[in-house]
């Protein structure tokens, strides 16, 4: 098998995204568009991948400082064929070179090895799409048996070639010592005085050479992006691809246009997604999982039978079986529930660990807490985790009874069947079974004149 060098053209400006964010690193499903196209290379065998940046290199080539990626810099930008030229020391004798675009992320791995697959001696492939809108967009243009001869950019196109509807996306694919020795020969004799890649084609005519055109999957695989609203569009394709996917997969979505997926989803069958939830990172959804409106989830999770209320917010946690989380309630990172375990509105939790059956009803801060079992945490319950400097655990055992209104004062641990009676101060430690109790004594004061509004 060849190597394949991937070239991947990431120099542009990007002038119409009025943003000082590099294009490439504007973001497509929570990921910027370069890192899709670098996933999609990265399907190849025996590849790798030379990014040609340019305006914004070195904020483009820091985000993707992994050293798996190679980079070569157009320090002018002058036409495709030049940002290609500056990767040709890259490549490797005998390599097909494979030449993507930064800016068109959604190409997929099918059509990238169906592209391979006709890369011969004397053929090279070429992603071409038929659309009602060319627009723009450089012209196919084929000889009279039907064979592409050429492509003509739309400035340079005659009045009878802009009626062609097959449109060049700029993918292609080739040897690399072709590459090498043709792309010297294209000059900049055009109405934009810039080095066209597509002038690669009548080349290769010229040398006897067959060009082999291939069709995408879709459209949207080969739409590239120039604006914001390009990128929005983009977008909304994008997660119908996703959401699609995940419903043939088993889950249902209340609206699918309402549904966005940043980063990697993976789940079962028979849940349930309400409108408006957003999925970010790395999150993993059992089985008969329900999720209401309004919920953000991220690198979380979620065991089989959880059901999640609306207006919800988890991060970094963990959620076992049946657990129930919400309305309003914040599982911020650090989070552990264990079966059947409540979590309810207006609950904040952080790096606390529930245990089985446990209940965080409503209204309390849980942080840096450790809980066993069936404990009962009352409204308006506060761990005071923070001394100004430093995180101190609160450890409370099986079965405890936290009442409504208690101060948590941490370093403290209450016992097994411990109960801290509502309205509690507490600084010490509770026994197992032991109650505490740690309210100022209460006085009634009779005869008391409540205080009278004063007059203007």
């Amino acid at each position: 098998m060849k190597h394949t060098d991937v070239v991947i053209l990431a120099a542009g400006k990007g002038s119409r995204m009025q943003s000082d964010l590099p294009k490439v690193l504007h973001p497509l499903g929570g990921r910027p568009m370069l890192e899709h196209v670098l996933v999609a290379a990265g399907t190849v065998p025996d590849g790798r991948s030379i990014v040609v940046t340019g305006h914004g290199a070195t904020q483009v080539e820091q985000s993707f400082a992994d050293g798996e990626h190679l980079f070569a810099r157009q320090g002018e930008q002058l036409g495709t064929a030049h940002a290609v030229q500056m990767a040709l020391p890259h490549l490797r004798s005998g390599a097909v070179a494979l030449i993507l675009y930064a800016d068109v992320p959604l190409i997929n791995a099918t059509t990238i090895a169906r592209m391979l697959d006709a890369v011969a001696p004397q053929q090279i492939a070429l992603l071409t799409l038929q659309t009602d809108n060319a627009s723009g967009y450089g012209r196919i243009v084929r000889g009279v048996e039907g064979a592409i001869e050429s492509i003509v950019e739309h400035r340079d196109a005659t009045a009878e070639q802009l009626n062609i509807n097959e449109i060049n996306t700029g993918v292609m694919a080739l040897g690399a010592d072709q590459l090498k020795a043709w792309l010297p020969q294209i000059n900049n004799n055009n109405a934009q005085g810039e080095y066209y890649l597509t002038d690669l084609i009548a080349i290769a005519r010229a040398h006897d050479c067959r060009v082999e055109s291939i069709q995408p999957t879709s459209a949207n695989e080969v739409q590239g992006v120039n604006n914001r609203v390009q990128l929005a569009e983009l977008e909304r394709a994008y997660q119908g691809q996703l959401a699609r996917t995940l419903m043939l997969a088993g889950t249902t979505l209340a609206d699918p246009a309402r549904f966005d997926q940043r980063g990697e989803l993976v789940a079962g069958v028979d849940n349930y997604i309400d409108i408006n939830c957003v999925f970010s990172g790395s999150v993993t959804i059992g089985s008969g999982v329900t999720i209401g409106a309004n919920c953000t989830i991220s690198d979380s999770t979620i065991a089989d039978g959880v059901e999640i209320k609306a207006n919800s917010i988890i991060e970094s946690a963990v959620l076992g079986e049946c657990c129930s989380v919400g309305p309003f309630a914040r599982l911020r990172p650090g989070t552990v529930l264990g079966k059947h375990a409540k979590v309810g509105n207006f609950v904040e939790t952080k790096k606390a660990h529930l245990g089985e059956g446990s209940k965080i009803n409503h209204l309390s801060y849980i942080g840096d807490a450790e809980l066993g079992d069936h404990v009962n945490v009352g409204a308006g319950t506060i761990t005071c985790n923070y001394d100004g400097v430093n995180k101190h655990l609160t450890q409370i055992g099986n079965e405890a009874f936290i009442g409504s209104n208690s101060t948590l004062i941490a370093p403290v641990e209450i016992g097994d069947g411990g109960f801290v009676a509502a309205g509690t101060t507490l600084t010490k430690n509770v026994n197992d079974a032991e109650l505490a109790v740690g309210r100022a004594k209460q006085r009634n004061i009779a005869g008391w004149q409540r205080p009278i509004k004063k007059e203007d």
